[in-house]
């Protein structure tokens, strides 16, 4: 008699979590495949074969749980009905369904996943990705096989002739297909003989991007702009000074800042794309926006305004949604305060980052820009602070043109 049963795995994954599997056992053997999730060894009762409250998605992976559980002992009473002497490997082949080796169930896999681990911005952005794929094939599943260097290439032409994509976008789209078939080796569903991404067959590089930021004088402007009379517009413009003040802080980690934050005269705040953690002294700009904001402090300790109605700031796929809804929020308001100013650019948040860097350019050393920008490898700083060093550049233009 063969039994099964949802087990933590003791292969941790580079953030230290470990996989939870089921496990097929028959005579004293044992089999598991990947359920797709990882966890933290203290939010897994093994006893229960739960995810315990600690986890803020408790509640969803333990019904995913108990979806794979039932389906898997209902396969298993099928084959034991059929045949007696089947192995735990076999069992544990023939539980996977046939159809998740098809690259659009692994697909649906690859979104819950995102959901669950509450990155909200990237399952709102692959999930269309991925139905832009299904589309380009009719409405039809594939299999990993047929997935080829040759119909990658057609699903390239499709995008960029039928659907008139970016050249970025592009990639984008091939780096949630090259995701799902890296889940499905991961997995043991295909052969990475099949993997059709690498060298000498699609290679995926971004195309560069224009980073432009304001001058100096469109700083200034910015800053003395009068809009005492529309406060959202003032709410909008004051966090994009202070985004900038601070070395171009991210706009979802300004939005999260709290006055905790800032301890004897400091900022201390870890970066939330890559938990760099770092302090800033205040700019003596900033402390004066910032005491703007001291009278309406509350139990919420939220800096900022836009936040302050979320209960739960363990929900990070539900407070990543209210973070991409506010900040469209502020860069539409952004525009409107452009337009007061006279600027004729692009305002948006992320524009405060690419000012720092304009404003920068090469007076600061490297490394401390990589230290101000929490970029993980000083690479990506080098590469960053390129769109905005043309010193060498305009010296070796005048060279050959001042005749």
């Amino acid at each position: 008699m063969a039994s099964v049963k949802v087990v933590l795995r003791k292969k941790p994954n580079s953030e230290a979590k470990l996989p939870l599997c089921i496990q097929i056992v028959k005579d004293r053997r044992n089999s598991v495949y990947y359920i797709g999730q990882y966890l933290n060894p203290n939010d897994w009762d093994a006893d229960k074969q739960r995810v315990k409250k600690s986890h803020p998605n408790h509640r969803e992976l333990n019904n995913l749980i108990l979806k794979k559980l039932t389906e898997a002992n209902k396969k298993l009473l099928e084959i034991e009905t059929q045949r007696e002497t089947a192995s735990s490997k076999a069992i544990r082949n023939n539980i996977k369904s046939k159809s998740t080796n098809k690259f659009f169930s692994q697909a649906n896999i690859y979104l819950e996943n995102l959901k669950l681990s509450g990155k909200y911005n990237r399952y709102t952005a692959d999930k269309p990705r991925i139905t832009r794929f299904k589309e380009f094939l009719n409405g039809d599943d594939i299999s990993f096989e047929e997935i080829t260097v040759t119909l990658l290439n057609k699903f390239k032409a499709y995008l960029k002739g039928t659907r008139k994509i970016s050249d970025r976008t592009i990639v984008n789209h091939l780096i949630v297909i090259r995701s799902v078939f890296s889940q499905a080796i991961k997995d043991n569903l295909i052969e990475s003989k099949y993997y059709p991404f690498g060298k000498d067959k699609v290679q995926i590089k971004f195309p560069d991007s224009l980073k432009v930021g304001l001058s100096e004088e469109e700083v200034k402007i910015l800053e003395n702009t009068q809009l005492e009379k529309s406060p959202s517009l003032d709410h909008a413009r004051n966090l994009w000074l202070v985004s900038f003040y601070f070395a171009g802080i991210r706009v979802s980690d300004i939005l999260r800042l709290k006055w905790s934050d800032f301890p004897n005269g400091r900022l201390h705040y870890s970066m939330g794309k890559n938990s760099k953690a770092g302090s800033l002294m205040i700019p003596e700009k900033a402390t004066l926006i910032l005491e703007q904001y001291q009278k309406a402090r509350d139990k919420t300790d939220l800096v900022f305004p836009y936040l302050k109605n979320t209960e739960n700031f363990t929900d990070s796929f539900d407070l990543q949604r209210k973070i991409k809804n506010a900040t469209k929020t502020i860069d539409e308001a952004l525009q409107k305060v452009a337009s007061i100013g006279g600027i004729n650019k692009k305002l948006t948040m992320h524009i405060a980052r690419h000012t720092f860097g304009n404003l920068s350019g090469d007076k600061i050393p490297i490394q401390m820009l990589q230290k101000l920008y929490r970029h993980t490898s000083i690479t990506t700083t080098i590469g960053y602070q390129s769109n905005f060093v043309h010193k060498d550049t305009d010296e070796a233009l005048n060279v050959v043109l001042n005749y």
